[in-house]
């Protein structure tokens, strides 16, 4: 190698976020960064015949969010080096990404702990008329969840009619939110698993888990140009009741109360629901079980040989930096491997002026017959 003239040699460290209105462009509409940091690493001078070293260092803020990438934005974090040569002379350029976690402590948002419970209620009918109703109760064991551990979910379902419902179907949503000129969001079905549905005048029970894998955290604290909400849907489609539990996903698991720890009285049953007195009702009885049909992942692992849960086995760097593929479909969760999701059906965006945690009821079009993934943003209750 011949020796090399220079004018300065440059590294800088930056971080930043951009979001677009379309999908994979990187002309972003909206920027905000969060640090921009240069260092001269030598003076001017000439570079002698063979290998140079120029050790170097930055201090990163506590702020920076952690690294993500979407269709339609990302958080990037990345090191750049520039030989400046002379006038007429081509610099010599060269960068590299590198990736940030800022680790989210599920135990720092509050309530966290609290029961997650929704219900909803939803009348059957026929020609405009009343046949009886359905109480559909969804509740998960906890409100925050890490990669690779199993979300218990338990629904329960009250026919009070003379019908059968439909198959009940439990839905694992994540929605990220882009602010560009308008606010764009993507929703999509990580997991899903199907249970039995009820029969006439009976009522069920179904205990469901679902294997969490390697997503991005909730919220994307530190950005504010990119929000993730996770959302538990479980649905009837007849009759069309719906309930939402909100999620979250963090990376230091919820911290769980130790064994023979007092806890608050919690009602056995929960009260009872008004409704109208149904002609010709038999007498209630006990619930039954109902059994899975289907699921997009592998049933969770079981309980170890010491009684405790089973859990997937995560690397620490497994719910890190995460990057979108043009691929649709739930992301399967069976291994250490599971990939975090991707973002390829536009099907599921719309846009509007609303702000990033705009009720999900709004975000499809029904389509006949509606997938539970377009369905999922409708609500079960009467008004």
């Amino acid at each position: 190698m011949l020796s090399s003239l220079f004018s300065a040699i440059r590294v800088t460290c930056t971080g930043s976020c951009g979001v677009s209105n379309k999908a994979n462009d990187g002309a972003w509409v909206v920027e905000e960064s969060y640090f921009n940091s240069s260092l001269s690493l030598a003076d001017k001078g000439n570079l002698t015949a063979g290998e140079h070293s120029f050790p170097f260092q930055f201090l990163l803020p506590t702020t920076a969010p952690t690294s993500f990438e979407g269709p339609f934005g990302r958080v990037v974090h990345q090191l750049k080096a520039t030989i400046d040569t002379p006038r007429f002379s081509k610099d010599h350029k060269c960068s590299l990404v590198f990736y940030v976690l800022s680790p989210l402590n599920l135990n720092s948002i509050p309530d966290i702990e609290q029961p997650n419970v929704a219900s909803a209620t939803k009348r059957f009918s026929y020609k405009l008329v009343k046949t009886g109703s359905v109480v559909l109760t969804a509740r998960t064991d906890l409100r925050g969840y890490v990669a690779g551990q199993v979300l218990r979910l338990q629904a329960d379902i009250e026919n009070q009619s003379g019908k059968d419902t439909s198959p009940v179907v439990a839905s694992l949503l994540q929605k990220v939110s882009y602010k560009a000129k308008r606010w764009i969001y993507d929703v999509r079905t990580i997991a899903e698993v199907e249970g039995a549905g009820a029969k006439a005048w009976r009522r069920a029970e179904w205990r469901e888990q679902i294997l969490v894998p390697a997503l991005p955290q909730s919220a994307l604290p530190g950005c504010s140009l990119i929000h993730i909400d996770y959302y538990l849907q479980v649905a009837l489609k007849a009759p069309e009741a719906t309930v939402m539990l909100p999620l979250f996903v963090g990376d230091i698991a919820v911290n769980r109360a130790p064994p023979g720890a007092s806890s608050p009285a919690v009602p056995s049953a929960p009260p009872q629901e008004e409704a109208e007195a149904v002609a010709g009702a038999p007498p209630a009885l006990d619930p039954v079980s109902l059994s899975s049909k289907s699921r997009s992942q592998p049933p969770a692992p079981a309980p170890a040989a010491d009684g405790r849960p089973g859990a997937l086995r995560v690397s620490p760097g497994a719910a890190g930096p995460h990057f979108a593929e043009a691929c649709g479909g739930p992301v399967p969760a069976g291994s250490a491997l599971a990939l975090p999701p991707e973002y390829g059906s536009w099907g599921y965006l719309y846009g509007g002026p609303e702000p990033r945690d705009a009720p999900l009821d709004r975000a499809l079009p029904a389509e006949a017959p509606p997938s539970y993934e377009q369905s999922c943003l409708t609500r079960g209750a009467d008004p």
